[in-house]
């Protein structure tokens, strides 16, 4: 067992664990952000993907102790409240997600594409889908919301209040 001090969606968390326990478990397990979803546990369909220190991560992959120190944001962190946040705002206007199983783990890597790059182009932003899967979609409707949530963005930053992190 060893304790772990991280910071997560913005709040100072310390925690337990054994060396074994995966970040997606200690999201959900030990903190309650279910938000986060597990599915293959192989790091290959991107549905656990969370924010650490601003890159994508599989969080079924990356083990808690890891996370040391790091600054971790999970799918809890894009709403304020009820409210939805800029990126879920625009992919339920392209209704991008049927099931939406998926949906946490697209919204985190749009959001870590739109920290780093807030106008990506087309190819740019399949190529970082590339590693998101979906059973329910052909894509189209995700790389819609994703194109809707880039003309936001482009038109918050165009505003006199300026652009704020999506």
């Amino acid at each position: 067992m060893r304790e772990i001090t991280l910071r997560v969606n913005g709040r100072d968390e310390r925690a337990v664990v054994e060396g074994r326990t995966t970040l997606a478990g200690l999201l959900r397990d030990n903190l309650g952000l279910t938000g986060t979803h597990l599915a293959c546990e192989h790091g290959v369909c991107g549905a656990c993907t969370v924010a650490v220190d601003g890159q994508p991560v599989r969080s079924c992959l990356m083990l808690a102790i890891q996370a040391e120190g790091a600054t971790v944001e999970t799918v809890e962190s894009l709403s304020d409240g009820d409210d939805l946040g800029l990126i879920q705002q625009a992919m339920r206007e392209r209704h991008a997600f049927q099931c939406a199983f998926c949906a946490p783990g697209f919204l985190m890597t749009v959001r870590c594409l739109l920290a780093d790059n807030p106008s990506p182009t087309m190819a740019q932003i399949k190529q970082e889908l590339s590693g998101n899967l979906c059973r329910c979609t052909g894509y189209a409707s995700i790389l819609d919301g994703v194109a809707e949530a880039v003309d936001k963005l482009a038109k918050l930053a165009s505003s006199p209040e300026g652009a704020t992190d999506a």
